[in-house]
């Protein structure tokens, strides 16, 4: 028996690659827009409440608006922009972060998907929050290399195109301000008492990313191992699908090491660093911002709340 799924923005970039994950898929029912009504909130509305599975890929406003269209208690609603992501009535769409999340997603009717920049960031700071390795009250720093793909399709347009600027085929930062809009999921989500400082880095390739957070040891005031903190993360993403915490380099292995951001692009796993040494780690979270930072994940937690094995066309 399928189940009807509709996506509201199904034309950006989320929406386009949560329609190819499902692509061989026999137990879904997909309904279709007509491109005249894209934008009509009656034919919008009426589609959701036809749908048991409905995906929100639209701007915050326009997220809030669609939720407000749900007028089916059966709806169950993954919505793929910020706009619920702190809203503690929503199960965060994260569901390796611990079982209660899991748990939450598996029962919940409201899920929000994890920001691609967010999902990096939690899967580094989450674990160490909660672990003990570091207090709440951590001064956290974190830095992170993207493609251009998660900027919009304007962006896109941009760097696609033959007018490119000169300025565009260089890595450049942004959200100077500190007001980057995934910071205060990032606290959020990881347990933070206050927010961390977040220096994200937009490159000329299409699609993956590296989120980095530098930790030292000193600040700390106690004793903390490389191996200790590799160990925490293993035992954290024990049994995870697709989480991999990558092995310990030695030294010597780390001087000849380069790591690419564009390594997982297309894929919907996600791999955990320990770089560094006692006094100085860096620790560092790889994935695509297309997949397990955005549709890939909306997809594994479509098959988490189908009660299907949560890889269903992903891996």
């Amino acid at each position: 028996m399928s189940v009807k799924i509709y996506i509201d923005g199904q034309e950006g970039t989320t929406g386009l690659k949560i329609l190819e994950r499902f692509e061989g898929r026999n137990d879904i029912e997909l309904l279709r827009i007509s491109e005249d009504k894209r934008k009509d909130p009656a034919e919008r509305a009426r589609l959701i409440n036809m749908s048991d599975f409905t995906f929100l890929c639209l701007p915050d406003d326009a997220a809030r608006e669609a939720v407000s269209f749900v007028d089916n208690d059966h709806v169950r609603v993954i919505d793929a922009s910020t706009a619920h992501r702190t809203n503690p009535a929503w199960a965060y769409g994260f569901p390796e972060l611990s079982p209660e999340h899991r748990e939450k997603i598996r029962t919940s009717n409201r899920v929000a998907v994890p920001g691609c920049y967010a999902s990096g960031f939690a899967s580094i700071v989450y674990p160490l929050v909660h672990n003990g390795i570091i207090p709440a009250d951590f001064p956290v720093f974190a830095y992170a290399t993207s493609g251009y793909s998660g900027a919009g399709k304007k962006a896109i347009a941009v760097y696609e195109g033959e007018d490119k600027p000169f300025e565009f085929n260089s890595p450049r930062q942004y959200a100077l301000s500190q007001q980057h809009k995934h910071l205060p999921e990032m606290q959020a989500v990881s347990g933070l008492t206050y927010k961390p400082m977040f220096n994200p880095i937009v490159c000329d390739y299409y699609s993956g990313m590296v989120v980095s957070v530098p930790l030292q040891t000193r600040i700390l005031g106690k004793e903390v191992t490389a191996e200790q903190v590799h160990a925490m993360y293993a035992k954290h993403f024990e049994g995870a699908s697709m989480i991999e915490v990558m092995p310990l380099m030695s030294a010597d292995e780390q001087k000849s090491f380069f790591l690419a951001s564009n390594t997982l692009s297309g894929q919907n796993k996600m791999q955990i660093f320990v770089f560094g040494n006692d006094e100085q780690m860096l620790l560092c979270s790889r994935l695509d911002n297309l997949g397990k930072g955005a549709s890939g994940a909306a997809v594994q937690c479509l098959n988490i709340m189908m009660g299907i094995d949560e890889t269903t066309g992903l891996i």
